[in-house]
């Protein structure tokens, strides 16, 4: 029985990142719908695991990830009143759609993932990704990112992150929090961006997703 016939088989040929498969490779990948294993090049460019998350792999064969916002939480998205969906224009991501605010004062995304996939003894950084795009407003006010680990291990990491200052026209990382990842720390981790204390009416804001990636100190 081919691959094609029953994608729920453990996948025959993995591809050669390394000498070592990455963490949870075949398991990842069984939301890829792939009719065969991708090869080294695609998973460093990244696999789309069904239209709401990216996964690829480093060059030092650790696991990634990108969650778009459609998997995302995000207050009054479904009325186009107040948030549009947009057309990537990432060349691997055209079939993904962007969140673009158009007119809102009460601004609430958030996300939550699973962090068995990740990989183990690996630090991890959580990032907003970001664009403003004039005529933008409603951004004097920072906004607030919030990171929560599993099981309430850690306190909360939370601070404040001024958007009016990020370059216009250009995806910018909004660092969230970062967490060392290991075995007995498996859960659920819940990050967010948020702001409507002020009151304040916002526009131009455009949400690519949130990465879930390795932080090197190189």
């Amino acid at each position: 029985m081919s691959i094609m016939q029953d994608r729920t088989l453990t996948i025959q040929s993995p591809v050669e990142v390394t000498a070592k498969k990455p963490h949870n490779y075949e398991t990842i990948l069984r939301d890829a719908y792939l009719p065969v294993p991708p090869s080294t090049e695609q998973l460093r460019s990244g696999v789309l695991l069904n239209k709401l998350t990216k996964y690829w792999v480093d060059e030092r064969n650790s696991n990634c990830f990108m969650i778009f916002p459609k998997k995302l939480s995000i207050t009054w998205s479904d009325d186009p009143n107040y948030w549009a969906w947009v057309s990537n224009d990432s060349q691997n991501e055209k079939d993904v759609e962007v969140a673009e605010l158009k007119n809102v004062c009460w601004l609430d995304i958030t996300g939550k993932f699973d962090t068995s996939n990740l990989t183990p003894g690996i630090t991890y950084e959580v990032v907003f990704m970001v664009k403003l795009k004039d005529p933008a407003y409603g951004w004097d006010t920072p906004v607030n990112v919030k990171l929560v680990l599993p099981n309430g291990k850690d306190k909360p990491q939370e601070k404040k992150v001024s958007l009016r200052e990020q370059p216009r026209y250009q995806w910018v990382d909004i660092r969230v929090g970062e967490f060392k990842h290991e075995r007995d720390s498996v859960g659920e981790i819940t990050f967010s961006m948020y702001e409507y204390a002020a009151g304040v009416w916002k526009k131009g804001l455009f949400l690519k997703g949130v990465a879930i990636r390795p932080k090197y100190n190189n």
